[in-house]
């Protein structure tokens, strides 16, 4: 929302990095904020008169381009007279030489963790010379994103907000809590495609645990319903998303009933647990930071829910979510969760999404997942999930011959979700979660583990 950016610039001091379509420009965001200081990534078409705010310094992204080429993007010009220093990366430097301004710039990428000293060129910039605050911390964030939810909410303010059983919404609601108390309602629905027993956990941390405000509405039949025939991946995001939307807009209006009956205020605004990988992926720009697949958290809500967007995670990454949830003390088994995409199982099944293929993945999935943890390596893994795959092969199990499906594991190391490399398992711990999902699923007689990194393949099958 527009009153977050604006008011989290004024909380801190802000480095601009203008995006020609590198592909890691993104991970000039990530240095930075290590370094303490707050950024933020804009496309480089971005007008500066357009910013309610005034940058303390301005990096300039790499990019496929030449300056030479007739479709090269090109930067407002107003970058080079605001006063503040500017740095160009390889594309970046060559745009600064277009001006006579003396500014800074290189011709490699000190992003990257290979450069030697790139991080240090990238702090001497930021702090030395653009002399930015380094006060960009989580214990900073709490105390000042709870002042301004409470800001923007006022004090009788009703807030409702869809809630996972995931670190990203679980931290937003309980953010939240600790803001408004019950005036926030958590909503949780159970689209039949959610990971195994994951309602029952889901309101043990939260309601038991926490004391979050929260309803759980059972729609999975409507969901599974309504995905009925149909294979195409983005058509199943679509699908799960719009019915989301109408369910959510249904328990919704059963709240905001409930407030006028008992005399407090209408809901007038709505939580979202959107991150800032959510944001980068979503900016359509020609190059590498185009939009590659619809995503279920930005830009997925229907205009006639008329009510107002607060987004305190928008400006986080991953890793400083999780950080955030261990100050608010939240258990690690919920704080080290891995991610689960919002259309959920639904896109680790390729192919038609019935009951008994949920099933087939969910168990699969908890298999594996149990396997995980008793080796000792979930946490050293961002990501894992089983999927099930639309193929048969033929095996032989007792002394029959089967013809059954098969099952492909995928697990990644990341920091940043952004770029991805596939985990290196020990063998004796992959022989065993093979041997038990063949064993103790029925209908699978083969699993395969994707080797795949994050480019050219993404981290989920769909």
């Amino acid at each position: 929302m527009a009153d977050s950016t604006i008011q989290v610039h004024e909380m801190f001091d802000t480095i601009l990095i203008l995006d020609f379509g590198s592909q890691y420009s993104h991970l000039i965001t990530r240095r930075i904020r290590e370094f303490g200081v707050y950024c933020e990534l804009l496309p480089c078409t971005q007008k500066i008169s357009e910013l309610s705010w005034k940058p303390k310094g301005i990096i300039l992204s790499g990019s496929p381009y030449s300056v030479y080429d007739q479709d090269a993007p090109r930067l407002d010009p107003e970058v080079f007279t605001i006063g503040v220093p500017v740095m160009g990366i390889c594309y970046g430097l060559q745009e600064c030489l277009v001006s006579i301004k003396p500014f800074f710039g290189v011709q490699f990428h000190p992003e990257v963790t290979h450069s030697i000293d790139g991080k240090q060129i990238i702090k001497n910039f930021v702090i030395k010379i653009c002399q930015a605050a380094q006060n960009w911390a989580m214990s900073e964030f709490i105390g000042k994103e709870i002042a301004r939810i409470r800001a923007i909410v006022g004090e009788k303010g009703q807030v409702i907000g869809a809630v996972s059983g995931g670190v990203d919404s679980s931290v937003a609601a309980k953010l939240m809590h600790m803001a408004i108390g019950d005036r926030f309602h958590g909503i949780m629905v159970d689209n039949g495609v959610m990971r195994h027993n994951e309602c029952a956990q889901a309101k043990k941390m939260l309601v038991d645990k926490m004391g979050i405000n929260l309803k759980i509405a059972d729609a999975s039949d409507r969901f599974l319903g309504n995905l009925a025939g149909v294979t195409d991946p983005e058509q199943k995001r679509k699908i799960i998303g719009n019915t989301f939307i109408d369910v959510f807009e249904e328990e919704a209006k059963a709240i905001d009933e409930e407030c006028a009956a008992t005399g407090h205020a209408p809901v007038e605004f709505l939580l979202q647990g959107t991150l800032y990988p959510d944001v980068i992926e979503s900016i359509s720009f020609k190059g590498p930071s185009a939009t590659i697949k619809t995503h279920h958290n930005v830009g997925g809500l229907k205009e006639n829910m008329k009510l107002k967007l607060i987004e305190p995670l928008r400006e986080l990454f991953k890793d400083e979510v999780r950080e955030l949830g261990k100050l608010l003390g939240m258990d690690d088994e919920l704080v080290w969760r891995h991610p689960f995409p919002g259309p959920g199982i639904a896109i680790r099944i390729l192919g038609e999404v019935t009951k008994s293929q949920v099933e087939i993945a969910r168990k699969a999935d908890y298999i594996y997942i149990e396997e995980i943890k008793k080796a000792g390596l979930y946490r050293q893994i961002a990501q894992a999930y089983a999927a099930l795959l639309p193929i048969k092969a033929v095996g032989v199990k007792g002394d029959k011959r089967t013809y059954e499906q098969m099952i492909c594991l995928r697990a990644v190391e990341t920091s940043d979700f952004m770029t991805a490399d596939w985990f290196p398992f020990p063998y004796d711990v992959l022989k065993k979660i093979s041997s038990r999902i063949c064993n103790e699923v029925n209908g699978v007689n083969r699993v395969v583990y994707d080797v795949s990194s994050k480019p050219p393949a993404t981290i989920e099958l769909e």
